[in-house]
């Protein structure tokens, strides 16, 4: 049967339910030009203070790519990131529910826009979406990269999904950090397959007050959540921060990796 949405001329009510969703996209990657624009130079690493060899793994948002992401990099110039390892990936191009349907970059199915703590969430995408991510870090690990030294980073569903993967994954972690996500999964059977190890995984979760398309209140209902799980999480709040990431909250990320990486060394 042949695709409807091949032939179909966008209609200013479909493109107003596209609005929210390019903000996953656009809104966080002029911030990161911007950013990087602005940010003060900083002084070239000493190659005598390399620290262990680290892996930071980066899931963008819908709609968008890795490639665009890549930037972020460029801000972490502490000794203890000159021998990490960066990975950047694309998500698949598949359909979107709350995209009417059409294909765009997603790592797994989306209902609704705006997301809210009660959103309807879908549980089947997201898990093969998370085997996926594992096999990345199943990668590293078998590389010889220290699992302490291993850092999945996400914002929005890539925040959702870095949730995910590092509470499915079956060892602890160095840190799982989410921007502007949610809790993806709330089925009794996923809880139940969080190990204790994974449990020892500390989480940092940033997320802007302002956020109109991952609403505040989805990002609020990750504490709580994590810690009747028994999950460490550390919870930033960023008044007037609508659904991007600021210069602050990549500041903080930087040295919240750096104290873990010492930490481990």
């Amino acid at each position: 049967m042949e695709d409807p949405t091949r032939k179909m001329k966008p209609s200013s009510t479909l493109l107003f339910a596209l609005k929210p969703i390019a903000l996953l996209a656009v809104s966080f990657s002029i911030t990161v030009f911007t950013i990087l624009f602005y940010s003060p130079s900083q002084s070239t690493v000493d190659s005598k203070l390399m620290a262990s060899r680290s892996f930071i793994l980066w899931l963008h948002g819908l709609g968008d790519s890795g490639p665009v992401n890549e930037p972020i990099k460029t801000l972490f110039t502490s000794p203890q990131f000159a021998n990490t390892r960066w990975s950047f990936p694309s998500a698949p191009s598949q359909r979107v529910t709350c995209n009417h349907g059409a294909v765009m970059p997603s790592w797994f199915d989306i209902h609704e826009i705006p997301i809210t703590s009660n959103s309807p969430l879908d549980e089947s995408s997201l898990l093969k979406a998370v085997r996926n991510v594992h096999s990345v870090i199943d990668k590293e690990l078998a590389g010889g990269i220290d699992p302490k030294n291993v850092f999945i980073c996400g914002f929005s569903q890539g925040g959702a999904l870095t949730l995910a993967s590092v509470l499915l994954y079956p060892k602890t972690l160095g840190g799982g950090a989410v921007f502007s996500g949610w809790v993806p999964f709330n089925s009794t059977s996923l809880i139940d397959q969080i190990t204790t190890e994974a449990k020892r995984t500390p989480i940092l979760w940033s997320h802007g007050i302002a956020d109109g398309t991952v609403l505040f209140e989805a990002g609020q209902a990750g504490p709580p959540f994590l810690q009747r799980v028994g999950v460490n999480c550390e919870f930033k709040a960023y008044p007037g921060l609508a659904h991007s990431i600021n210069n602050q909250e990549l500041q903080h990320l930087e040295s919240w990796i750096k104290s873990r990486l010492e930490s481990s060394s």
